[in-house]
């Protein structure tokens, strides 16, 4: 179950709608992990049935959790990326289980797992309608090819994100680093459709 952000330093918009009623979800969180030592994926295999492993279609093992949801890929440098994980916290408790899963089963670690949040992928709903096409006119820094894709992709330059914004007022926020990077880029492009008077409510 997705859990709703509400951060509230940032409790209000600009305009008239507060940040809680946006229904921002972390819908998936990507880390990046180094352990600085090789890996011997092999072993991993032979220990584990929860993994996958072919190294000729691709050069990470999979190595999926139940608790939490997220699949985490090891490779034989020791860099792992883990995926699926709802919020940051939730992505370094995998991190942690899977080095600690592979550590009691005999797969020798020596470093602790630097972790670093490389993006985090949110849903929110600005409830209200998004002409796109005058949108698209208006607005800086967007892309629209209603023939390929039925949203506006804006750039967002500070926080760096990209947001997609559909008709129906629902978006997508990817490339935030943190929580507060989404809160701030679904605050700021309510209030930029809200100035131009873009959202029909």
């Amino acid at each position: 179950m997705n859990t709703p952000r509400i951060n509230e330093d940032e409790g209000m918009t600009q305009g008239s709608m507060k940040l809680e009623e946006m229904d921002i979800n972390i819908v998936n969180v990507v880390a990046s992990v180094s352990l600085d030592q090789k890996i011997d994926l092999l072993a991993i295999l032979k220990v584990f049935r929860n993994v996958k492993y072919r190294p000729k279609q691709f050069p990470g093992l999979v190595f999926r959790l139940k608790r939490p949801k997220t699949a985490t890929l090891i490779f034989g440098s020791g860099k792992m990326v883990c995926t699926g994980a709802k919020s940051e916290k939730q992505a370094r408790s995998a991190v942690h289980k899977v080095v600690r899963e592979l550590k009691n089963n005999g797969i020798v670690i020596q470093n602790k797992p630097k972790i670093v949040i490389q993006n985090m992928v949110a849903s929110a709903n600005l409830h209200g309608k998004i002409d796109l096409e005058i949108a698209a006119d208006v607005l800086d820094n967007v892309m629209y090819e209603p023939e390929q894709f039925p949203a506006i992709v804006y750039r967002m330059s500070d926080p760096k994100t990209v947001l997609l914004l559909f008709a129906s007022g629902k978006l997508i926020c990817t490339g935030a680093k943190s929580a507060e990077m989404v809160d701030e880029s679904i605050a700021k492009i309510y209030d930029v459709l809200d100035d131009y008077d873009l959202l029909i409510k």
